[in-house]
């Protein structure tokens, strides 16, 4: 049996946490691979001294990896002795290593994305070399492994994708022969190289996509991610008391969670499962016993219309109107390439059936900048009242209600909007795709939570 374990930031960040690690990592049986993140906050820092570098304050930027550094070493000297271990120097040289290109970012005035991926991966290539050295303390035969040579993805930094062909092949040659010894890799997860060699990053919280990528390449009989909840919930906790750990989801049912603000699971993490047929569970470090999420391929009935409930903020809301466009055919590919062009992320479209409104869902410190963008794509219709105005409502919030019961279940719809009649909350936009599987509408952020508690009382209130 192999299983890949990923521990989040932090399950990493403490003595505390590094014990109960270990402690899960012994009682795991068979061939095991550890996925690992940057301790706790350490990325975070990080970009804060990239920004520092890039305005030409290279003190600024140096007193972090200073402070980090410390913090690292102090770890290390917390769960492991360092008399005859290369571990401790390992990390000095690392924390210089980093120090040095934060100094030439400050020369140049000038950080690119290329270089600032070189950056942020000091975190996890400083705590991988840190829990293999608490593993080994207790016993286990653990050796740090950076992905760099992995993880073979495309050039863009930032939010780089992997090849899966050429990871897959080298991740079965470089892990196999360590793991038919009975030593325990730790991975950095979180990064990548292109096939020459630039280091690049996967994007924020990718650690969990590592750990998918990985076990799909070894076709692991299961996929582990340990974070500081119990599983994923059927609200936010902090909106919602009375939610609840959910025992199972679909892998279609976790996708739309995460992408709609369900901070357990990295968005992407369920692709390579998905693919593999493997089970990913999320489990809380400091309560192993704690039964967790299960996420399969296929949903397991359990009675439920609405298995949760979640939700985005910080949005806005563009929206391009005019009765000109009705029946124009191409009308709406000049807007969606013109978002592209942008750069923007879109998380929602709603469309009236007259055509005569496109909306677009955008993180809300996009939104201008995609205005701007549209009325100069659309000078010529605007002037011509074919458009009669371009504009951008914020801040708004996406609520999603999900579950794989809602499929061919009549009155969801009916359910979801008198709940939020009753509650005197306004949708602004909807959108349901043909799968039934979630349904998403647009409020006001002021009205965020209480949207949220509305349809979670609703759908468990009917349930129990």
């Amino acid at each position: 049996m192999t299983t890949v374990l990923k521990f989040g930031g932090t399950s990493v960040a403490t003595p505390e946490a590094l014990a109960r690690l270990t402690e899960i990592v012994r009682a795991t049986a068979g061939k095991r691979v550890v996925v690992v993140s940057a301790t706790a906050g350490t990325t975070n820092a990080l970009l804060q001294a990239a920004d520092a570098a890039a305005a030409g304050d290279g003190d600024r930027a140096q007193r972090v990896i200073d402070e980090l550094a410390a913090a690292h070493d102090g770890l290390l000297r917390s769960v492991a002795p360092v008399a005859a271990d290369t571990t401790a120097a390992d990390l000095a040289e690392l924390a210089a290593r980093t120090g040095a290109l934060l100094r030439s970012v400050a020369i140049l005035h000038e950080c690119t994305a290329r270089t600032r991926d070189a950056i942020l991966a000091y975190g996890e290539l400083a705590s991988a070399p840190i829990v293999a050295a608490a593993l080994r303390r207790a016993g286990v035969k653990a050796q740090p492994l950076a992905t760099v040579g992995m993880v073979v993805t495309d050039d863009a930094f930032g939010s780089a994708s992997p090849i899966f062909a050429e990871t897959h092949a080298r991740s079965r040659e470089m892990l196999g022969p360590l793991l038919d010894d009975g030593v325990v890799p730790v991975l950095t997860g979180f990064i990548g190289a292109t096939a020459e060699g630039v280091t690049t990053t996967l994007g924020r919280g990718a650690s969990d996509y590592t750990a998918a990528i990985v076990a799909a390449a070894l076709r692991a009989d299961e996929c582990r991610i340990y974070t500081d909840v119990s599983g994923v919930m059927s609200a936010d906790p902090r909106m919602v008391r009375g939610s609840r750990p959910l025992a199972r989801l679909s892998y279609a049912e976790a996708a739309e969670l995460s992408y709609f603000g369900a901070k357990v699971l990295h968005p992407r993490a369920v692709l390579p499962a998905i693919e593999a047929g493997i089970p990913v569970r999320i489990l809380n470090t400091f309560a192993p016993d704690d039964p967790g999420t299960t996420i399969t391929g296929q949903g397991v009935p359990d009675g439920s219309v609405v298995k949760a409930t979640t939700s985005l903020g910080g949005l806005g809301l563009v929206t391009v109107q005019g009765a000109g466009m009705s029946g124009v055919p191409g009308f709406a590919a000049k807007v969606f390439d013109t978002t592209a062009a942008e750069g923007v992320s879109v998380l929602m479209i709603s469309q009236s059936s007259s055509e005569n409104s496109i909306c677009l869902v955008v993180p809300a410190d996009t939104g201008d900048r995609l205005k701007a963008a549209l009325e100069r794509m659309l000078a010529k219709e605007l002037a011509h009242h074919d458009v009669e105005r371009v504009s951008v409502e914020r801040p708004i919030a996406v609520v999603a209600a999900v579950g794989e019961g809602m499929r061919g279940t009549p009155g969801v719809a009916a359910r979801v909007f008198g709940a939020l009649g009753r509650t005197k909350v306004n949708v602004i936009a909807i959108a349901q795709g043909s799968s039934e599987l979630n349904i998403s509408f647009c409020v006001a952020e002021a009205d965020q939570a209480k949207a949220v508690r509305a349809i979670h009382e609703e759908f468990e209130r009917a349930a129990s």
